[in-house]
């Protein structure tokens, strides 16, 4: 199991002053909504808690892409994580044959739980 929170003022200025940081941690698919609008900070902010707490579940292996992770969401509204690449490999290397993930943010704070299972 894995958990994290990360602040969104401080995480939208971090991406404010590193332009290139979103394409290195989020898929195409996850900085856009359906429609094409761009996700807004506090969406983007969860991903990324998401992805710490997913490499925090697999025990913070070396090598992990974030972009090898990602949060997608059901119609229903559920989140969902898929994996591929490294994180498939670490999961996989750790017997991880399901995930189990929450997120929520509220207050200025994004946070998300991430359970391996296996």
């Amino acid at each position: 199991m894995g958990i994290d929170v990360a602040e969104i003022d401080r995480f939208g200025a971090a991406l404010d002053r590193t332009p290139t940081m979103a394409d290195r941690l989020f898929v195409e698919r996850e900085l856009y909504l359906p429609s094409g609008e761009r996700r807004g900070i506090a969406s983007l902010a969860v991903r990324f808690a998401a992805k710490e707490a997913l490499a925090k579940a697999l025990g913070a292996p070396a090598g992990l892409l974030w972009t090898d992770a990602e949060i997608v969401t059901e119609d229903s509204g559920r989140p969902r994580l898929v994996v591929t690449g490294t994180v498939a490999a670490a999961a996989e290397a750790l017997g991880v044959t399901s995930w189990h993930i929450s997120l929520s943010h509220d207050a200025g704070v994004a946070s998300a739980v991430v359970i391996a299972e296996g």
